[in-house]
């Protein structure tokens, strides 16, 4: 299998480290156990002649020729983690050449994969328009608004869409790079994560900080703030609205925007969020949490529960 890495200047170190320790670590196993798997044939590639990471390295890159055309191009992160940076990131001579290239890969024959920072750069090619993916959990609201055509789900650690693969934050990048792997072997791709002791990780949605999200927009903050505190209560669309000194229509939109969800469906989230607090730091009974957050029993909370590690269990084999 070859696979170009393509590397954009300012690249995420960690994130270009981890697909190609993962890639050589198959290789060697795969050698080591005579194991009958194809060799990945791994080319580091850029735009320009010269360039350097995040952190300043120079790394060694072939200029990229779609006249070889790769099994799949591979988009690491850049290494612009907020808004203020990336978006004049993205307008970049060498990202906008990046883009034009990953285009020209992909009508050659070309699959395509991004994880982290490197899914803008993939989206700025249009590549994901009409196609689900996921991105790094912290600039999804900024994605979506950026990119409306995509059909984000960005509680993904691993988005698989035809010809092209999105992975989500940071070492989020190795979930790609196995992922890739067990196209070729899911016996080699086992290995590889037993000898990295990689956990497996369907899912980002654990890792995700609400509260980093809901403070990043004024308006969600304040729905935030009143749901919090009338998590015992009922919900009310009009009353939360109120709280958040705007009208329904705008609430639900900016919702939407920010964290991917209705207000019902955050506020049933921070419900839940609550009572695995409470189960894990106190010595209270399900049923007494369940009153306390707003349930009638302890069976509702408890199906809530089990659809919740359910539903985790569900993205591990749509990932697999």
């Amino acid at each position: 299998m070859k696979l170009q890495v393509l590397v954009l200047d300012g690249v995420f170190d960690t994130g270009l480290s981890t697909v190609l320790d993962v890639l050589t670590t198959a290789n060697e196993l795969a050698g080591m156990l005579q194991l009958d798997v194809a060799r990945f044939e791994v080319t580091v590639v850029g735009m320009r002649a010269r360039v350097r990471t995040s952190q300043g390295f120079t790394v060694p890159v072939a200029r990229l020729a779609n006249a070889n055309v790769a099994d799949w191009l591979i988009v690491p992160a850049l290494g612009c983690k907020m808004p203020d940076v990336l978006v004049p990131a993205l307008q970049r001579p060498d990202v906008r050449d990046a883009c034009s290239a990953l285009k020209e890969g992909a009508a050659a024959g070309s699959k395509i994969a991004a994880a982290c920072i490197g899914t803008f750069v993939l989206a700025e090619s249009g590549l994901l328009d009409h196609h689900k993916a996921t991105t790094t959990w912290w600039l999804a609201s900024m994605f979506r608004q950026r990119y409306p055509a995509v059909q984000l789900d960005d509680s993904r650690m691993v988005v698989n869409c035809g010809d092209v693969v999105t992975a989500g934050a940071a070492l989020s990048h190795v979930d790609m790079a196995l992922w890739l792997v067990r196209q070729a072997s899911p016996e080699l791709a086992s290995l590889v994560a037993r000898y990295l002791i990689v956990d497996s990780r369907p899912s980002q949605s654990a890792y995700v900080i609400s509260d980093h999200l809901a403070h990043s927009d004024p308006l969600v903050e304040r729905f935030e703030r009143w749901a919090r505190g009338r998590l015992a209560d009922g919900f009310s669309l009009d009353d939360a609205a109120d709280a958040a000194g705007t009208s329904k229509r705008t609430l639900a939109r900016r919702m939407q925007q920010v964290l991917g969800k209705s207000p019902l469906s955050y506020f049933q989230d921070l419900r839940v969020e609550r009572a695995v607090h409470l189960l894990k730091t106190s010595d209270k009974s399900l049923e007494q949490i369940a009153g306390m957050v707003g349930y009638a029993d302890g069976v509702t909370l408890r199906s809530l529960l089990r659809q919740k590690l359910g539903r985790g269990v569900r993205e591990m084999r749509m990932n697999e």
